[in-house]
């Protein structure tokens, strides 16, 4: 077996699982879970229908590349969402159809990292558990950057030293974050592709909750946009990832796409021919119809944005949170530590969350996550307002 299966660590659902074995949750409280991240806003009906009237071409194989329609179609839509060059992003050159963000993130770092001993990964702490195995498997060693409430839950990258930036091979974003919801400004991504310049590393932003943000008419903004906003039009070192997963309502789909640098994804293209990833043809097909359409993803935010105004100034009766940036997450403070927040809050109330340990590594003796927790809203509207109300009532009743 591979040794670096061993560096793996237990995934926080099984974590979660583990931490609540052996409880009593009350018959009388139905359960509402707010810890894990899937949507369940209905997937849109006209998607669902391209499916059903394409299931004849399960009888052929699909191309790792993809159909020109569908990166004809990517392309359109985040040049005009990111207000990119036109022709700068080319369907042929810039663009790869993945399985989901989770699958594409995998495979790109497979691709791109050359083992050695020194081989470094830098992502952001909390973070996405892919991105630590990702590193793993690739026989590179990751390094955390906190994300703590006094700077907005964003890395200080001048802070990381110059032999860090030496090692690194790729550094991950995840703008808007998770669990935090915060944005990286254009700044800060600014000084991040300097540092990219300086040292020789890939910039890999997942961007897979860029679509779920409350103001109409502020759009977070993603890297390929900052690389267009300084005339960076070839996209050097920088690579996003996208998914109709949260957008569209449809993580069962397993579609995104990953985006940028051409010479980076010729490369990632080749393995990726080798790792038998394709996307099915009907669900290509259906996500064509998804990216074709924003309708849907407007009213998904307006039902996002429903539930975090109902629920936050219940919650404030009790704990420190506030409004993200973006995202379906809140990532608020815990009057005890986190992971008996997480199991007494199960035990007594059948409301579930996920301690923010769970989500973070330890580094020097201090893990961004401890004392506080991750909710996810998405459940309806109904089940989050009495999830937040039965939070109340737990944090009343244990306060010492």
């Amino acid at each position: 077996m591979n040794p670096d299966l061993d560096r793996l660590h237990p995934y926080p659902f099984e974590k979660l699982t583990k931490l609540k074995s052996g409880i009593s949750v009350p018959k009388d409280l139905t359960s509402i879970s707010l810890g894990i991240g899937e949507p369940k806003h209905p997937s849109p009906e006209f998607v669902k229908q391209v499916i059903a009237d394409n299931l004849d071409k399960l009888a052929n194989y699909p191309t790792t590349k993809g159909t020109d329609e569908l990166r004809q179609t990517i392309a359109h839509w985040a040049i005009r969402r990111f207000e990119l060059a036109p022709g700068s992003l080319t369907p042929e050159h810039h663009i790869v159809p993945v399985n989901g963000t989770r699958e594409g993130i995998f495979s790109l770092v497979q691709s791109v990292v050359e083992s050695c001993p020194s081989a470094t990964v830098v992502s952001p702490n909390p973070f996405y558990q892919v991105y630590e195995g990702a590193a793993f498997l690739a026989g590179a060693t990751p390094h955390y950057l906190a994300c703590d409430a006094d700077s907005d839950f964003i890395p200080d990258f001048d802070k990381v030293s110059e032999s860090v930036w030496k090692d690194c091979q790729v550094l991950f974003l995840c703008s808007p974050g998770n669990p935090s919801g915060s944005v990286i400004p254009r700044e800060t991504l600014v000084r991040v592709i300097e540092l990219a310049d300086q040292h020789n590393f890939i910039i890999a932003s997942d961007e897979c909750y860029s679509e779920l943000y409350p103001d109409e008419g502020q759009p977070p903004e993603g890297l390929l946009q900052t690389c267009a906003a300084i005339g960076r039009n070839d996209f050097a070192r920088c690579i996003v990832f996208h998914s109709l997963s949260k957008r569209s309502n449809l993580p069962g789909l397993r579609s995104g796409f990953v985006a940028g640098d051409a010479d980076i994804l010729k490369g990632y293209l080749k393995y990726r021919t080798y790792h038998g990833c394709a996307m099915p043809i009907h669900n290509q097909l259906a996500s064509i119809a998804a990216w074709n359409d924003e309708d849907h993803v407007r009213e998904n935010r307006a039902a996002y944005r429903a539930k975090f105004e109902a629920v936050i100034p219940i919650l404030r009766e009790v704990m420190n949170v506030d409004f993200p940036h973006a995202g379906f997450y809140l990532w608020p403070e815990t009057p005890m530590d986190d992971e008996t927040f997480a199991r007494e809050l199960s035990a007594q109330q059948n409301v579930h969350v996920l301690p923010g340990r769970y989500l973070s590594r330890t580094v020097n003796g201090h893990n961004p996550g401890e004392n506080r927790v991750r909710m996810a809203l998405v459940a309806p509207v109904e089940e989050c307002v009495e999830a937040a109300k039965r939070i109340v009532t737990f944090v009343k009743a244990n306060r010492t």
